[in-house]
């Protein structure tokens, strides 16, 4: 059988692709499972310092849990969705979605698990598990924290669409480019974060993911303890030598 999440490494960027063009990149308990071990394997390669996940094709981003694929496996797939979330929310890394084409259903939790958000001029967002008697509960809990409560709740009421223009002004979306230029703004992106200290930002994401929720007092008392253990690292050391001798500084991630 052949692999349905596609693994590559392109320079310091591990690249996942969603190899289910024919089933418009929907993904069963199999394809979910597979994303499961090659998050682990680009967690520990030290190489890899970014990750980018998109969709074969440019139809189609995902849309969602292929439930007529999942047979037997049906039961199942909502747990195995539930724990590629919280594998992405907990991912050391940081996460860049390559939005290629549409996203619906479970596809807006996979791409809103990720922390920059690129998305091709002309792409649709959408919600409609409502038209087939369902309710996108796990997606939800990203889109409530990350999304406008009042566009949010209008999408998942209504089963709706937005444009990729309506999902950027909703929080959905960190920019919008044409076509041509999606591939060269990923590329990009991917760089910059691969030139930044590797240590700083896997404990930077982590405190974020912390202090989400927190009350102010909380959250700063907790950043700052944070903060802290950053200062400790080898890392922190050799950029103030880089600073101070105006040169680049040569990460360790240490």
């Amino acid at each position: 059988m052949r692999d349905e999440i596609l693994y590559e490494v392109r320079g310091s960027a591990a690249w996942l692709t969603i190899d289910r063009e024919e089933r418009r990149n929907a993904v069963g308990v199999a394809a979910l499972e597979m994303l499961l071990r090659h998050l682990d394997r680009a967690e520990a390669d030290a190489a890899v310092r970014a990750l980018c996940l998109t969709g074969a094709g440019r139809e189609v981003f995902c849309a969602g849990a292929d439930l007529a694929d999942a047979g037997a496996d049906a039961g199942s797939l909502p747990a195995s969705y539930a724990r590629v979330l919280k594998r992405l929310r907990a991912f050391p890394k940081p996460l860049v979605a390559r939005v290629n084409g549409h996203c619906l259903a479970g596809g807006l939790g996979l791409m809103l698990s990720c922390d920059v958000i690129y998305a091709r001029d002309g792409i649709h967002v959408g919600a409609p598990e409502v038209t087939v008697g369902l309710f996108p509960m796990m997606a939800a809990a990203l889109l409530l924290r990350d999304g406008l409560r009042k566009k949010v709740l209008e999408l998942v009421y209504t089963g709706g669409r937005m444009t990729a223009q309506e999902a950027e002004a909703a929080g959905l979306v960190t920019r919008i480019f044409p076509e041509a230029e999606l591939d060269a703004a990923v590329s990009g992106v991917l760089e910059r974060v691969a030139r930044s200290a590797p240590r700083a930002v896997e404990l930077g994401r982590r405190a974020l993911a912390e202090a989400e929720g927190l009350p102010f007092v909380e959250a700063v008392d907790l950043l700052c303890a944070r903060l802290g253990d950053v200062l400790r690292t080898e890392d922190a050391a050799e950029g103030l030598r880089a600073f101070l001798e105006k040169r680049a500084p040569r990460w360790k991630g240490r």
